[in-house]
């Protein structure tokens, strides 16, 4: 009998702690782990800092084109620019450009090559 209530008086505390532990336990984890936990607070400050260097690229990209739309309208035309476009848009030449013919690769067959 006396055995039995020191046995239950150690074991039942005993129990208690590990059980209040792995509960602790297992809210701490997912409080550092999980989709809204501390971790994750650190992925969607990588996640931001990337998004928003694609952003700023993105601004500086929308500007030059503003820049070259701005050229080519409005009553001032810049008559290189446009020039440039309408060859560019027509596959022309102007009889002042000069054209340099490059060699095909040597690894690459020829087009015309026949058996």
């Amino acid at each position: 009998m006396v055995v039995r209530r020191r046995l239950r008086a150690i074991l039942f505390p005993l129990a208690l702690y590990c059980l209040s532990g792995a509960a602790g336990s297992y809210f701490l984890w997912h409080a550092v782990n999980d989709e809204r936990g501390l971790h994750a607070n650190a992925n969607y400050e990588l996640q931001i800092k990337s998004l928003q260097t694609q952003v700023d690229e993105k601004e500086k990209e929308r500007r030059a084109w503003e820049r070259r739309i701005a050229l080519l309208s409005g009553r001032a035309i810049d008559r290189d620019m446009l020039d440039e476009e309408a060859r560019a848009r027509l596959g022309r030449v102007d009889k002042d450009d000069l054209i340099v013919f490059l060699k095909p690769n040597a690894d690459a067959p020829p087009a015309s090559a026949t058996p």
